[in-house]
């Protein structure tokens, strides 16, 4: 199974000097039966992008909570085996927890299929956006506005070698 792991460069720098993502239990995001009713699409490659968006924003959350991180989104895509994602695990569905899993973990880096990053050019909307998070959630419309802004911006692909480069 996919999933995809949201992270802050932080965490992707402590992941790197590590050599894995954890300690588990991980949240991350994959195709999961209640993701596939949300979505209403039969296509893999959408469902995935679903996905990897649902932990496109659930990296935006991170960073919201960690002032000092810099602004950019941060998904690592890692394939694991079906048996060590538990998903919807932590009871009654709600729209945040759709496509969400836990991963037993750690998974090693190694194992990871790409990073995915937000540009340089998203860091001041990725800004914005984790500021006005605790608004959005309050039902502020305007808030909620300049959060979506983030999604505007699509996440660049790296390979896992290209991680020092993200990072430096």
């Amino acid at each position: 199974m996919r999933v995809y792991v949201p992270l802050t460069l932080p965490g992707l720098a402590q992941a790197h000097k590590a050599g894995e993502l954890g300690p588990g239990p991980l949240t991350a995001y994959a195709v999961t039966p209640a993701l596939r009713e949300w979505y209403v699409s039969d296509d893999i490659e959408e469902l995935e992008y679903a996905a990897l968006n649902r932990a496109a924003s659930a990296s935006l959350r991170l960073l919201a909570g960690d002032p000092e991180a810099p602004r950019r989104r941060i998904v690592v895509a890692v394939d694991v085996a079906d048996k060590d994602a538990t998903t919807d695990p932590d009871g009654p569905l709600t729209v945040s927890s759709i496509g969400e899993v836990r991963v037993a973990g750690p998974v090693r880096l190694a194992k990871a299929a790409a990073v995915h990053a937000d540009a340089d050019d998203a860091e001041a909307d990725v800004t914005a956006a984790a500021d006005a998070l605790g608004a959005a959630d309050q039902g502020d419309d305007d808030a909620q506005f300049v959060v979506d802004g983030a999604e505007d911006h699509e996440l660049l692909w790296f390979g896992v070698q290209e991680i020092p480069g993200l990072l430096g």
